[in-house]
């Protein structure tokens, strides 16, 4: 900053005050603190409690749930990532709608004295509803990427699937922030999260560039809603790999029944790229098709992902049977946004 002389001589006055004065005054100069005219910098430790998951940990983001230019630095909110099942339960409560750049104050607050605020009362993490499992059939992991929000929307949180086992997908119910979904962007197997879960290049369909993406939230009546569908950044022009079918497939099913417009299904070794090979398409964000299945209250859906040609990709028939008269699945406003900016932007 740059001062004139008028300014520094003001400048002068007021830091002479300040020994003189008592310590609860606060001298200003030209209407601003003398204490805001020289910030400290610093940045803000990721807690070790509360069950925070450390993400991306290489980078200048030290394990925040930030890209990994990104700092948690002194003046800014900080989100971070929960254990699968679970979602961030502080934020920014002045922030009530989804628009920017308030959609970006998730997570702790990083004060001008290096302290982590919670602006919120509750933990740091929440469990879900707990009405969507991902189901790995494949004989690899599947990293299952969920996007920062509210954050900058980068898919760094974790739901690490191993192979022929499960784990439950962080849900949110009516009263999380904004009243949001979640987004999921779904690797391939054999992907690590360590590659997956980040913003990634073109260079790879990985990431930002995974073929397939999901959502989920839950309604006031207790109806979760699920969506799955081919990642609209997968089939653009400018994607290498765009015309190239994944070796893997992925589907939504209700087990024990309670849903509507189940199974939707995408089985690339049944239809070319972009097409939903079971279940209503719908045409969305650039293009691309999605399904949606609604679950009940009570009722868990279960998102399986499976490779193409294996002897678990296909349903037995009597599951086929189950599901065939369903009804077509409820309207819902679950949307996701999709953008090939930089993540740091």
């Amino acid at each position: 900053m740059l001062f004139n002389q008028n300014t520094l001589l003001s400048l002068a006055l007021a830091i002479s005050q300040v020994a003189a004065e008592p310590k609860h005054s606060h001298p200003s100069v030209e209407g601003k603190q003398v204490s805001s005219l020289f910030k400290r910098a610093g940045t803000c430790s990721l807690p070790s409690t509360g069950g925070i998951v450390a993400v991306q940990k290489d980078g200048q983001n030290a394990g925040w749930a930030m890209h990994s230019d990104q700092t948690c630095s002194y003046g800014s909110w900080c989100p971070y990532a929960c254990p699968p099942g679970q979602l961030m339960n502080q934020w920014d409560p002045s922030v009530t709608s989804y628009s920017y750049p308030g959609s970006q104050n998730g997570g702790l607050y990083c004060n001008e004295n290096g302290e982590l605020e919670a602006k919120r009362d509750g933990s740091y993490c929440v469990d879900g509803a707990g009405t969507v499992v991902a189901k790995n059939l494949a004989g690899s992991t599947v990293a299952i990427c969920q996007t920062v929000l509210p954050g900058n929307e980068e898919m760094l949180i974790p739901t690490d699937v191993d192979g022929n086992s499960q784990k439950t997908l962080a849900v949110p119910t009516p009263d999380y922030w904004a009243g949001t979904a979640a987004h999921y962007y779904i690797n391939a197997p054999g992907v690590s999260v360590a590659d997956g879960c980040k913003w990634g290049s073109v260079n790879k369909a990985e990431g930002n560039w995974s073929p397939y993406v999901a959502g989920a939230n839950q309604d006031s009546s207790g109806n979760t809603y699920v969506k799955i569908g081919w990642n609209p950044i997968y089939l653009e022009s400018a994607t290498p790999f765009r015309n190239t079918k994944p070796t893997f497939g992925i589907r939504i099913t209700c087990p024990d029944g309670g849903c509507n417009g189940a199974p939707c299904e995408i089985d690339p070794s049944q239809g070319a790229v972009n097409d939903i090979t079971t279940g209503s398409s719908t045409s969305g964000a650039g293009g691309a098709n999605f399904c949606v299945v609604t679950a009940s209250k009570g009722v868990t859906a279960n998102i399986e992902v499976f490779e193409v040609g294996s002897s678990k990709s296909k349903r037995d028939e009597g599951e086929h049977q189950h599901h065939h008269h369903e009804h077509k699945p409820l309207q819902t406003t679950l949307d996701i946004v999709y953008t090939t900016e930089t993540a740091s932007n």
